[in-house]
């Protein structure tokens, strides 16, 4: 059992936080602030369906996730909108619900780029489309069939150079929120999640570094899953996307959350023992020191420096 949060590197010891800001330090300065946003979205969220807008205390409707993802992308000109339908198993009814969203919102510039293989992906006026639009939507299904067709092709190339160079905004949901990080989780057994071997994981786009995202997270009950994951990086962030809520990351590591719901942050950077490496798959999970956040909305988290900072809601008190 590893029970050690130091590690010695050139007869010092250096503490798993601190070689986590090192190494975030010197990606940044290889690759530069990202000028673009990346908006990750739980699931289920928010269109626009009047029961829905009625049931949440707050207007997510007017100050909800499509509404900022259509003021963020038009910050600099009018936004305009591709959806990428990759993951869903009904590509062309999931586009339709959300040009239907988008168009009450007023966005009315807004593409579906039905991407089936990876020679699709390498399409000229498919790229020549992606060049032309301010922000690109990945919807849900299966985040593994999104990544086995999309990742490492031209497509996904020239994402990642507008994302880093420009005002380019990346918003995903479900299974295109998943597929955002450098590892991705893709399966498991979520009642049986605290056993080491329960939760698949696979490698994502690495638009985000150090972090593991899940969806639909308190709707199917998936904090056991994502904290597996984080036992075998220590040192990235989980973050648990609840349905209806999502977190806008800016400059590639500092998230807000919006939504509904709730963002939960897992931390184990400061993790004391962990016995994921010397125990046999079916066995019980064992880890401690593990630090868990609880975000709601407008709240703000530094993946950085791991601050959290709460915003200081209204008070709702009556005399």
């Amino acid at each position: 059992m590893f029970c050690n949060a130091e590690y010695e590197v050139f007869n010092r010891k250096f503490t798993t936080e601190f070689l986590l800001h090192v190494h975030m330090a010197c990606f940044f300065k290889k690759f530069g602030m990202p000028k673009g946003y990346l908006i990750a979205v739980g699931g289920a969220e928010d269109k626009g369906e009047e029961a829905k807008v009625k049931k949440n205390r707050l207007d997510f409707f007017s100050e909800g996730i499509l509404r900022q993802i259509v003021e963020l992308a038009g910050k600099r000109a009018n936004p305009k909108i591709e959806l990428i339908t990759t993951a869903s198993s009904i590509p062309d009814e999931i586009a339709q619900v959300y040009k239907k969203a988008f168009r009450k919102l007023g966005c009315d510039e807004v593409g579906h780029l039905r991407l089936r293989t990876r020679e699709e992906a390498e399409n000229k006026k498919v790229l020549e489309r992606l060049s032309k639009c301010n922000c690109i939507l990945f919807s849900g299904g299966d985040q593994l069939k999104l990544c086995s067709a999309l990742g490492g092709t031209q497509f996904i190339k020239i994402v990642e150079d507008r994302y880093y160079d420009e005002h380019f905004v990346i918003a995903g949901t479900s299974a295109g929120a998943a597929a955002m990080s450098n590892t991705m989780i893709c399966g498991g057994n979520e009642n049986r999640a605290f056993m080491k071997g329960e939760v698949e994981m696979n490698i994502g786009f690495g638009l985000l570094q150090n972090v593991i995202i899940d969806t639909h997270f308190d709707a199917r009950g998936r904090f056991g899953r994502l904290v597996q994951a984080i036992a075998t990086q220590p040192g990235a962030i989980g973050i648990g996307l609840d349905e209806d809520t999502a977190i806008i990351v800016e400059k590639g590591n500092r998230i807000k959350a919006i939504g509904s719901s709730s963002v939960v942050v897992v931390d184990g950077s400061h993790v004391a023992c962990n016995n994921i490496a010397s125990i046999k798959n079916g066995m019980p999970l064992s880890i401690s020191n593990v630090s868990v956040h609880v975000m709601s909305h407008s709240d703000m988290f530094d993946m950085t420096t791991r601050e959290f900072t709460a915003f200081k809601h209204a008070s709702t008190e009556t005399e």
